[in-house]
């Protein structure tokens, strides 16, 4: 490609210059006639008017004397001026044509050469013609008498070899020349520019490259966000459009012109390498990465890529809840065969009575438990998770409490949503009871109580814990990806993201959840009372959700 336009534009560059020298060459040989030609007029009228001239011409000679009368005294006249002036010749000659004056001596008294007419009329007439010189640009006019008659004719004229456009040619060659070499040296300036620019690739290269490098963009999996130095989005590719909610044309704006969620934008602009950052939008969990595309040492801009993790997460959830489940069951084997050794070893005592009254009380129990989860909540994937966590938790050391008179109708939500809100909230809970400092002494009771109630504008159910509760900043900052007071680790993963998949699933919902501060961590959830989405229930007193679209607030109770 560098090689292509290096000669087109040379090519091109010479022709110019060709069709230029040429316009220009007409132009100066013009322009340099109609110069000469207003020169050598001048000189003539003036030598026609001179006394010496007209009495030279009208003085009486002899007949023999014709010629060389007048001659004698014309011609060094003639000689002085044409030196003086620069003409190639000055010839005064009678009204018939007859020389008296010519730069070459044995042409006096032959015949001029040229158009006699105008100045025979009394005029002044000017030609270009082959005389005994060569060609010339000539003027001639009349020498007249007192009375008006033509008495002599005088001719000055130039040779066309000594019209002075040489200098002229010379001038307009120097700058041809140098127009070239600029035009050269630029040539080679480009091309080494498109060569550089182009990484050496020919036009079909590049055209290969761009087609691959678009099915590759259109058909990858995850999504690509190019960017330019300037933070501007280059190109997006489908899937990104499609995890980031994108408009199809985005090209040329900035990541927060484009719609991008805050937190990515943030992270976008800070610059520099980001690997494997999670991004909660509305309703996608997203691992984002951001590394600087650089060529020979140069930053070039910086790709983008998001990979949806949502599925991903949900089953990470799912892993923590079976782990903890297992753990569960585990431990309700190891006291189920407690408990059995204990009601064999009592009829092996003969104590059968006994025997029978603890089995029946052990019974009783586990059997009001569920009554009063499955009577209270309508969901029957919620009922089951409270049963799991009510088992978890006691093999943790921590009461789960079930608030009597509690109701979650069936519908209130989606079983996955309420799954990961109830679950999660009951999880941070745990992990806050089970903290060196969950209580104000080693003895205090470590307790979470879960109340649902089912009122006309909103569902609304809270979880609270005995645990040391959060401040004011904490409460506030809760819900972010990535908060977490425990450092530890759970089964599947870091920690961190509980919360957030709350506030996220909420949103969902369309609900609204804060935390409250205080000691005790108070956890608020209203949601509507029909399915998620109800424009009827928003925006109708202090009361209601108060928004269209509710979002997750960290904050005291509304």
């Amino acid at each position: 490609m560098a090689r292509r336009i290096l000669v087109l534009q040379a090519v091109v560059l010479i022709v110019m210059l060709a069709a230029i020298l040429v316009a220009l060459r007409v132009d100066a040989d013009q322009q340099a006639d109609e110069a000469t030609g207003a020169r050598v007029t001048a000189i003539a009228e003036t030598m026609a008017s001179a006394p010496q001239v007209l009495a030279a011409v009208t003085d009486p000679y002899p007949a023999a004397a014709a010629v060389t009368g007048p001659s004698a005294v014309l011609q060094p006249f003639a000689l002085d001026v044409g030196t003086r002036t620069g003409a190639d010749f000055v010839v005064v000659m009678a009204p018939d044509g007859t020389r008296w004056t010519h730069p070459d001596p044995s042409q006096i008294g032959r015949t001029y050469l040229g158009n006699r007419d105008v100045a025979l009329a009394g005029g002044t007439g000017t030609e270009t013609y082959v005389g005994t010189l060569g060609p010339s640009i000539r003027a001639i006019t009349p020498v007249t008498a007192p009375d008006g008659t033509v008495v002599a004719l005088v001719s000055v004229g130039v040779t066309v070899d000594h019209i002075g456009i040489g200098g002229r040619w010379i001038t307009l060659g120097l700058i041809a020349l140098g127009a070239l070499v600029i035009g050269v040296v630029g040539s080679l300036l480009i091309a080494r520019w498109v060569r550089r620019q182009t990484l050496g690739m020919g036009p079909q290269e590049l055209g290969r490259m761009f087609s691959y490098y678009d099915a590759v963009l259109a058909s990858a999996h995850n999504g690509m966000v190019l960017l330019d130095t300037g933070g501007r989005i280059v190109l997006a590719n489908p899937e990104a459009r499609r995890l980031l909610d994108l408009p199809e044309s985005v090209a040329g704006s900035t990541p927060q012109q484009a719609g991008f969620p805050a937190e990515l934008v943030a992270m976008i602009s800070g610059g520099g390498t980001v690997r494997d950052e999670l991004v909660l939008t509305a309703d996608r969990v997203l691992l984002f990465n951001r590394r600087p595309a650089q060529l020979d040492g140069r930053t070039l801009g910086a790709v983008v890529s998001v990979r949806d993790h949502t599925e991903l997460e949900n089953l990470t959830g799912e892993l923590d809840r079976a782990h903890s489940f297992a753990t569960a069951l585990r431990a309700q084997a190891h006291e189920s065969a407690n408990r059995l050794h204990t009601v064999i070893s009592l009829i092996e005592l003969g104590e059968p009575e006994h025997a029978l009254d603890f089995a029946v009380q052990e019974l009783q129990v586990s059997q009001a438990l569920a009554d009063r989860v499955v009577d209270g909540v309508g969901n029957r994937a919620v009922a089951a998770l409270l049963l799991g966590k009510t088992a978890q938790a006691a093999e943790r050391g921590i009461e789960l409490v079930i608030r009597p008179g509690s109701e979650l109708p069936e519908g209130a939500g989606g079983d996955q949503e309420l799954v990961t809100v109830i679950g999660n909230l009951i999880d941070n809970a745990m992990d806050a009871l089970s903290r060196p400092d969950a209580g104000a002494h080693p003895d205090a009771p470590r307790r979470i109580v879960l109340s649902a109630a089912s009122l006309p504008d909103f569902l609304e159910f809270v979880v609270q814990d005995s645990g040391p509760g959060l401040d004011a900043r904490q409460a506030e900052q809760v819900f972010a990806p990535g908060w977490s007071t425990n450092t530890g680790a759970g089964p599947a993963g870091d920690r961190g993201l509980g919360l957030a998949l709350v506030a996220q699933a909420v949103a969902r919902l369309g609900g609204r959840v804060w935390a409250e501060a205080g000691p005790g961590a108070r956890f608020v959830v209203r949601l509507p009372p029909v399915a998620a989405g109800a424009d009827d229930v928003y925006g109708q007193g202090p009361d209601r959700l108060g928004a269209a679209r509710p979002t997750a607030h960290a904050g005291p109770t509304p």
